[in-house]
């Protein structure tokens, strides 16, 4: 059986395909309406989430298959004491694949470990999110027509983003890919992420404070919010928080073809003046997530 954990649990054939089966489902939706008919997706989220949970639900009712499950954990039996490994099992009776939310990191592995049936992980403290990668991958196809030959600037909580780790991640595999990496020092890229992915796989890469100052060499700026939920230190979140706020004066220099991408949700770190600028990609970016999910969802049922 296979659960989607880390991005890294998939070779990059299994992305292409991915991309390939999302696009035809954009194409052809009417060719998926019943495909899931019958099955049943349990959307486990022990911690807040708008875009990823409704886009899974999304996905599985338009495949044709419900959806049961909770959207916090205190609305659960963990609230009284029960283990994840116990919840995991008790819920693998009722449903056919798993996507769930953690705010522990490892939780959905261990929860893959007990499972019966396919786990997908939606997130897990600020460790992995691959099914949004699998989103942002998706949406750079789209709007790039490639995955190679990019340089991606990535701007704000490179620390505690998980989007962005497992981004780098799986933007490494490709050729001839650079990163800019864009934050204040408290918040730079942990040394793993470096020294484990980008330095092991010979990755060109640049640091800097400055958002601007290697605007004109984008082709993707990712921008990310300071994730007020990982902070201990109420004072150092808010001396943080506000320090890349991207503006239409700030992309005067950019491509005409620049690429704006954001997980969302999005606090203020991108001005609503740049929601017009054709280059905002955001919004798209999270109904892409609904169509590669839809694909996620059919080849891990191994429903063809």
């Amino acid at each position: 059986m296979k659960n989607l954990i880390d991005i890294k649990d998939l070779s990059v054939e299994e992305i292409d395909e991915l991309i390939a089966k999302a696009k035809d489902i954009m194409s052809h939706p009417e060719n998926y309406w019943d495909k899931c008919k019958h099955k049943k997706l349990a959307t486990l989220f022990f911690e807040p989430s708008t875009r990823t949970r409704l886009s899974f639900e999304s996905a599985m009712m338009e495949l044709g298959g419900n959806v049961i499950g909770f959207s916090s954990g205190s609305s659960s039996s963990t609230s009284k004491g029960e283990s994840v490994s116990d919840t995991i099992r008790v819920v693998g009776c009722y449903s056919d694949i798993i996507a769930m939310r953690h705010p522990k990191e490892g939780a959905p592995l261990v929860a893959s470990l007990k499972s019966t049936v396919p786990i997908i992980n939606a997130g897990d403290g600020g460790h992995n999110h691959p099914t949004q990668t699998l989103t942002d991958l998706l949406t750079i196809s789209c709007e790039k027509n490639r995955l190679d030959n990019l340089t991606i600037g990535l701007c704000g909580d490179l620390k505690f983003g998980r989007t962005i780790h497992s981004l780098i991640t799986a933007m490494s595999r490709y050729k001839n890919v650079k990163f800019v990496l864009i934050s204040l020092k408290e918040l730079g890229i942990p040394e793993y992420i470096k020294e484990e992915v980008l330095e092991k796989n010979n990755i060109e890469y640049i640091e800097t404070d400055d958002i601007e100052e290697y605007m004109d060499k984008l082709d993707i700026l990712y921008m990310t919010r300071v994730q007020k939920e990982r902070f201990f230190n109420e004072e150092e979140y808010l001396r943080l928080k506000d320090h890349y706020i991207l503006t239409k004066n700030k992309l005067e220099k950019a491509k005409k073809d620049l690429c704006i991408m954001h997980p969302l949700p999005r606090v203020n770190e991108i001005s609503t003046e740049v929601d017009d600028d054709p280059r905002a990609c955001y919004f798209k970016q999270a109904m892409y997530g609904k169509y590669i999910r839809m694909a996620l969802i059919l080849k891990l049922l191994e429903i063809k």
